[in-house]
């Protein structure tokens, strides 16, 4: 079946077996984490995938895909490296954490599948750069303001996974707000650009 834009629908299945996993995971993590959690990039690349299946809209899917890939990516090359390669994925390895909260967190083995999968499916909008640029920032300052800098979620207070102290906090959330777009999203917006034309 097809949409009114002509590209294949997203099968139903998908939709409500991602809603349904969605229904789990938010309540837990609340529970367990805390909102502040929902602030970590892939977080919300879990929402903003969610409503990407459902609309269908290439913008939505676009924007992590240029974003958050790469640091999907990454993550599960940590994951599959016990951990050793950069230590993001260390607390999937932590004993004392509930067996059943770190395989929730088993979601960042999907993400980039989900995204691809889409990618392939609707292409890459070309607008992604500058909506991911934007929120990107947005989300950087509202992470730095509102939470805990030993958490360090998006790697606004340090580039490790622990808060850095060589520098001013407010110089690296700079450097931090600078170097994601540079570094991350422009090469990887060239590279998708290049593999998923426009449907």
């Amino acid at each position: 079946m097809r949409s009114a834009s002509g590209h294949e629908r997203i099968p139903l299945w998908i939709k409500i077996l991602y809603s349904l996993f969605m229904c789990v995971l938010v309540p837990v993590y609340w529970q367990n984490h805390g909102p502040a959690n929902f602030l970590w990039a892939s977080d919300i690349a879990l929402f903003v995938l969610l409503a990407a299946v459902w609309l269908e809209r290439p913008l939505l899917n676009s924007m992590m895909a240029v974003g958050v890939l790469p640091f999907e990516i990454l993550w599960v090359l940590d994951f599959l490296t016990g951990a050793q390669l950069m230590g993001f994925a260390s607390y999937m390895f932590d004993a004392e954490r509930p067996l059943f909260l770190r395989g929730l967190s088993l979601f960042h083995l999907m993400l980039p599948v989900i995204m691809i999968y889409l990618l392939r499916r609707f292409g890459y909008d070309r607008r992604a750069l500058m909506a991911q640029i934007l929120l990107t920032w947005i989300v950087s300052l509202v992470t730095y303001f509102v939470t805990d800098p030993a958490a360090n979620i998006n790697l606004v207070f340090g580039f490790g996974t622990e808060p850095q102290t060589a520098i001013h906090p407010l110089l690296h959330l700079a450097l931090h707000m600078i170097l994601v777009p540079v570094v991350i999203c422009w090469p990887t917006h060239l590279l998708l650009k290049r593999l998923f034309p426009p449907r």
